[in-house]
């Protein structure tokens, strides 16, 4: 036995692909890339869904709705079912079915079958994230996992970002159909390339030789608790939250779910994922940043183009072309993060000083104006990419920095679940808070319009007089003097709303500034 587990270690020990894995890591990558971009690509297209199958929009948003909840159960199990059918294999199939969904989504002919399909994709869109970080933690050494990180980034953190400019411009160019058929060419492609460079290494194969039983109480609980929670979450604001019992009801079944699930697979000797992994302190803190990470970046996403296309009045192509100049220095910095800061900085000080960037650039967006120009919008946005740029490479770098090699499956389904589901949590409070917070405002301002204030009054009757000398009646020349003063108050109310949302943003970035220092130093891949 003990000769048979030395030779194991020695085939282990002197594995390499036979790939170059930097080839290995962009093909990889590609998939993932199509998977994230195709997320948010489809929000754009919603209306256009809603008017070419003849149905409202609450119920086209179930496109996107049933993506996600598919989605979020797989995350955390495919760590396992790569191990019981091979992780390359299991990789293929998420790819050929994601690519052959995507087909059937674009020549969909009602709404029902649009959404079985978007189920059908998320369930093996959610295989692909984890699978490539597997693959990439097996592939490269720790003192290299740095830089090939930087490939994995610039997928996650670029895509949500050119989603909405590429959406938008599909669909007022060609239509929504293509948002969905783009992904067959490069599923193909990206098919091909795994199936000719990656290889499942030796330890890989072993899992799979000794995996036997199936977790099907872990299994349905993951499924009852995260599909319960994703509903909640993309359904929440259309309902009114818990004021909706559809939401109590599945707020209910999701914190049973997921407290069941936590038990069950802490318990239980063969769980269908090891929570364990958390208890590595790196990776515990790890998960905590890079799901702060996940929250601001959609939440971010979120809000100029939100502002622009709400309250001046953007197409949604220009919206999306704000978020342009940020993904450019992206692109330009995470690369360099990686090839020059990560080997020469302490790995934590660089996790420090990108929330510290983040946060400062966050405060400084909230300096809004009615009038702001569309160039002082995009650097807004292009100054909180710089902080992200620090964030996600060091992130991964350090999280996976202490684990063992026969926990990168579970972990890395984890991380991916971890990220996506705090992305879908940030949306939700963004797009609450912010409606909260307009209220707020509004209920302020609109006390000063009194007849007893000075400045309103004289206001009032100027506009008045504005639009009596060109024509209209005293009496209508008043109603529409107030309709433009309401639109002013409402427009007061979302800039302050706005501005909050900001300077919320950036104290949520520096509470996370301390928690960088509780990663372990390590110098593997970074000085810790």
């Amino acid at each position: 036995m003990s000769a048979v587990l030395a030779d194991s270690a020695l085939a282990d020990a002197a594995w390499r692909p036979q790939a170059s894995p930097w080839l290995i890591a962009a093909v990889a990558t590609l998939a993932p890339f199509m998977e994230i971009l195709d997320t948010t690509i489809v929000n754009v297209s919603l209306p256009y869904v809603a008017g070419s199958m003849s149905s409202s929009y609450e119920d086209a948003t179930w496109v996107l709705t049933s993506y996600l909840v598919a989605n979020g159960i797989v995350l955390p199990v495919a760590g396992w079912v790569g191990k019981l059918v091979g992780r390359k294999r299991y990789f293929l199939i998420c790819i050929a079915m994601f690519t052959l969904c995507s087909f059937l989504c674009g020549i969909a002919t009602s709404l029902p079958e649009l959404v079985a399909f978007r189920l059908l994709q998320g369930l093996f869109g959610g295989g692909l994230q984890p699978n490539q970080q597997a693959i990439i933690l097996d592939t490269f050494e720790p003192a290299q996992r740095g830089r090939a990180f930087s490939i994995v980034a610039i997928a996650v953190i670029l895509a949500p970002v050119i989603g909405p400019t590429l959406g938008g411009w599909i669909t007022d160019s060609f239509s929504w159909r293509w948002v969905f058929l783009i992904n067959v060419p490069v599923g193909l492609i990206a098919f091909s390339a795994v199936a000719r460079y990656v290889e499942d290494p030796p330890w890989v194969q072993r899992d799979r030789a000794r995996l036997r039983d199936i977790d099907y109480t872990g299994i349905g609980l993951i499924a009852l608790g995260l599909g319960s929670l994703q509903i909640m979450l993309d359904r929440g604001e259309d309902l009114d939250w818990f004021g909706s019992p559809e939401i109590r009801l599945f707020g209910l079944l999701g914190a049973i779910g997921l407290a069941g699930a936590v038990a069950w697979l802490l318990l239980t000797d063969k769980p269908v994922v090891d929570l364990r992994v958390l208890a590595d302190r790196n990776f515990g803190v790890g998960v905590i940043t890079v799901s702060a990470i996940g929250a601001i970046l959609y939440a971010t996403n979120l809000l100029i183009p939100a502002y622009a296309q709400q309250w001046l009045g953007y197409s949604a192509l220009l919206a999306g072309w704000l978020l342009t100049p940020g993904a450019a220095l992206m692109i330009l910095f995470i690369p360099v993060v990686a090839r020059f800061a990560l080997p020469n900085f302490q790995t934590r000080h660089l996790l420090a000083f990108g929330f510290l960037a983040l946060g400062l650039a966050a405060w400084y967006a909230s300096r809004l104006t009615p009038q702001i120009d569309f160039w002082t919008l995009a650097s807004f946005r292009a100054l909180q990419t710089v902080g992200l740029a620090f964030l996600f490479v060091p992130n991964s770098t350090l999280a996976y920095s202490t684990l063992p090699r026969r926990l990168n499956a579970d972990a890395a389904a984890l991380y991916s679940m971890f990220r996506n589901i705090a992305g879908s949590l940030g949306i939700s409070i963004t797009i609450a808070l912010v409606q909260q917070r307009i209220q707020i405002h509004r209920a302020y301002l609109a006390g000063h319009l009194s007849p007893l204030s000075s400045p309103y009054a004289h206001t009032l009757a100027a506009m008045t007089a504005t639009l009596r000398d060109a024509g209209r009646t005293a009496i209508a020349a008043q109603h529409a003097a107030l309709g433009l003063l309401n639109q002013t108050l409402n427009q007061q109310a979302a800039v302050l709303a706005y501005a909050d949302l900001f300077r919320f943003t950036a104290i949520a970035a520096f509470c996370i500034v301390p928690l960088t220092f509780l990663f372990r130093r390590t110098t593997s891949g970074g000085r810790g």
